[in-house]
């Protein structure tokens, strides 16, 4: 390695020098393999079971409409609770849902109404989970310009793990069963409840309770229906958890039905969105601040929405992965830069409620879209269902496109106000 790539890897993984986002990270990315080993057996189980598109989308609509209906509340507790106490008990209770769900794989008794209540526990927890990791984010990190890298290293781990998790439950299932890739999942929980319990926090993250939790909530919503880059930032995520990401649901129908593939080829497939988002992730690791970074928003939509597109005419196993790259890609490009851009916007004091609001609208919308998706494939086909979600995200792309000099204006003077910026530049 020469002299002029050392730098350039350092500046890539500059967060991982601060120590509780070092152990954060390790523990994550264990089990996060095991998460993402658990989604794919979900859905190769719940096909075998059932050989229905709709009941696949019943059970992603369970998985996550508590999540749409649940994260914004959520997000008021992070803001006036401890959010490292909130992460450890959604991570244990979280293992305990795996564990359930593996012995009842295991032991020959699971029902598809035992999937359907279990996923929805999982929703209420991650419903919670998730806007307190994200704004826990923030308490990881010493030097606030480092939260970008920070995000975009989260978002890699996410990915790394999306690229390995897949392969590995596509290889288990067709050995040994689902139910494996399930009790793997519940074990590898202990990895990331360990490096939390491991972590040195300054602050003990005690909010004062001077307002009842719904003031908090309808004031949070005033607060980024309000402010218009926020509003529109959010609004596109929404539109593309509604119509792009339900492909995902699908997905078995694809590996099975339109590329007559088997398991192995479903992990694949999921793979290689994995290997397009790892790679958008660590393309914006390499990125120093926020300039530049709107524009990669309608950018990321429109990979996504076209990579979609083409994806449901394909009938060749190799472009079809090729192209679900592409989508990988365009996701977590909009979804990390969305992500920077609205923590670095945000105040402290109502980071918890925007995070709610976000992981509404981009995990929350998902089960709607899941619904709709199983219904409308199991009438024009999955193909034809993925085309039209694609097509919309390309036109939410081109709308937030044109109105992004205006929503610069607006953002501009918060970032040079906290110093992010310390001149006004052409624009971010």
């Amino acid at each position: 390695m020469n002299q002029k790539e050392k730098p350039q890897l350092r500046s890539i993984a500059r967060a991982l020098r601060y120590r509780n986002f070092r152990l954060y990270f390790v523990g994550q990315s264990v089990s996060l393999i095991g998460t993402w080993m658990q989604r794919i057996a979900v859905g190769w189980l719940v096909y075998r079971l059932t050989d229905s598109a709709f009941l696949l989308g019943v059970v992603g609509f369970a998985g996550q409409i508590p999540i749409f209906v649940l994260a914004p509340f959520a997000g008021v507790l992070a803001d006036r609770w401890n959010r490292h106490r909130l992460l450890i008990l959604t991570q244990v209770l979280a293992m305990m849902q795996a564990f359930v769900l593996s012995y009842l794989v295991l032991t020959g008794t699971v029902m598809i109404w035992h999937i359907v209540v279990l996923s929805l526990v999982l929703g209420v927890v991650s419903a919670f989970d998730i806007p307190v990791r994200q704004s826990f984010m923030v308490e990881m990190i010493e030097e606030k310009t480092d939260l970008g890298n920070a995000i975009a290293l989260n978002s890699s781990m996410v990915n790394g793990a999306r690229l390995l998790g897949p392969s590995a439950a596509g290889l288990l299932i067709a050995t040994v069963g689902e139910g494996m890739c399930f009790l793997i999942n519940g074990l590898s929980y202990l990895a990331v409840i360990a490096s939390l319990l491991l972590m040195r926090l300054v602050h003990e993250n005690l909010r004062a309770q001077k307002s009842r939790a719904w003031h908090d909530l309808r004031e949070g919503l005033k607060y980024v229906y309000g402010f218009e880059p926020i509003r529109d930032i959010i609004l596109l995520l929404a539109l593309v958890s509604l119509m792009g990401m339900p492909y995902s649901v699908l997905m078995p129908i694809f590996a099975k039905d339109v590329l007559h593939g088997g398991p192995g080829a479903l992990g694949f497939l999921m793979g290689g969105s994995g290997v397009g988002a790892l790679a958008g992730a660590l393309y914006l690791a390499s990125r120093r601040g926020v300039l530049g970074l709107g524009k990669m928003i309608p950018i990321g939509a429109g990979i996504f929405g076209l990579g979609l597109l083409v994806f449901a005419l394909s009938r060749n196993f190799f472009w079809s992965l090729t192209l679900v790259t592409a989508v990988g890609f365009g996701q977590m490009v909009q979804l990390a830069t969305s992500n920077t851009l609205l923590q670095t916007m945000v105040d402290d004091d109502r980071r918890g409620r925007v995070m709610g609001f976000f992981t509404a609208a981009f995990v929350g919308m998902a089960p709607i879209g899941s619904l709709l998706a199983g219904a409308l494939a199991s009438v024009i086909g999955a193909p034809w269902t993925v085309f039209i979600g694609g097509a919309a995200c390309l036109v939410g792309a081109g709308t937030f496109a044109r109105k992004l000099p205006q929503l610069r204006e607006k953002a501009r003077p918060i970032y040079v106000t906290k110093g992010i910026l310390p001149e006004i530049p052409p624009g971010i």
